[in-house]
C-alpha cells in the first residue's frame, strides 16, 4: 500500500479521549469524512486499540510506533511482523514524543518495508526531515516540536520551513510524501500547508479534542483541494 495524496494522518496519541470507544469513534467519524470527501484519511490509535479499530473501520490504520526488532526474546517491543499480523498498515516512526536513535530509526524502516508497511517519519527540521528521506521511508512529516500541541501551526508560525523541507526532501527523493505537522489546528492551516507544497498534513490534538471532530476534518480534507 502508499499513500495517497493529499493525505491527513490523526494520530490519537494516548490522550484520554481517544481511548477504547473513542478511539473506535473518532476513528469511525475519519472514516465517514474520508469516504464523503475522497480524500484520504488514516488513523494512529494507541497500541491497545488497534486492533478494534482495525476491525471497525475500511481507512488505513498506522500504529504510533514500531521497534526495530524481528520477532524474538523483546518484552514489551511492538515488531512489524505483529503489525502486519492484525491488518495495521504501517506505523509513525521517531515522533517527537518517541524519539529513536537513528540506527533504530534505519532498521525500523527496513523492517516495516520488508512487511510491506507504510513508514511515516517524523523529523524536527528540513535537516533532519532530508537526513530520514535517504532512509527511503514512504513518508516524511516535518513537525517543529516547539509547535506540537500549541494550536500555532508550522505552516502559518515557520512557512519557510515547510517550504524548504519540500525542495529539499523531494530533491533527496522524490518518491517521499512530504506532510506537514505541528499544531495544524483549522482548515486554513491544512490549506496553506498544501499551498507550500506539501502532501499531507499530521494532526493531534485539534482533532481528538474537537467538540465537533466530524465538521473540522471534512473543513480539512476539503482545504487539501484549494
Amino acid at each position: 500500500m502508499r499513500l495517497d495524496i493529499p493525505t491527513i494522518i490523526l494520530n490519537f496519541k494516548a490522550f484520554r479521549e481517544a481511548l477504547g470507544n473513542h478511539a473506535l469513534e473518532l476513528a469511525k467519524t475519519a472514516e465517514k469524512v474520508s469516504l464523503e470527501t475522497g480524500v484520504q484519511v488514516a488513523v494512529c490509535p494507541c497500541l491497545t486499540d488497534l486492533q478494534n479499530v482495525v476491525n471497525h473501520v475500511s481507512i488505513p490504520v498506522l500504529a504510533q510506533h514500531c521497534d526495530p526488532h524481528k520477532p524474538g526474546p523483546f518484552t514489551g517491543s511492538v515488531v512489524a511482523e505483529s503489525l502486519k499480523t492484525i491488518g495495521v498498515v504501517g506505523s509513525l516512526l521517531n515522533h517527537s514524543e518517541k524519539r529513536m536513535k537513528l540506527s533504530d530509526l534505519t532498521l525500523s524502516v527496513t523492517r516495516l518495508r520488508e512487511n510491506g508497511l507504510i513508514s511515516v517519519v517524523c523529523a524536527d527540521d528540513v535537516s533532519a526531515a532530508v537526513a530520514a528521506a535517504a532512509l527511503k521511508p514512504d513518508a516524511v512529516a516535518v513537525e517543529p516540536p516547539e509547535l506540537i500541541g500549541t494550536g500555532i501551526s508550522v505552516s502559518t508560525a515557520k512557512p519557510e520551513v515547510v517550504s524548504e523541507a519540500v525542495a529539499r526532501v523531494k530533491t533527496a527523493n522524490p518518491n517521499v510524501v512530504v506532510l506537514c505537522g505541528a499544531g495544524v489546528s483549522t482548515a486554513e492551516d491544512v490549506r496553506k500547508a498544501v499551498m507550500l507544497g506539501a502532501e499531507g498534513v499530521l494532526l493531534s490534538t485539534a482533532y481528538v479534542k474537537s467538540r465537533d471532530p466530524e465538521k473540522l476534518l471534512r473543513e480539512m480534507c476539503l482545504a487539501t483541494k484549494g
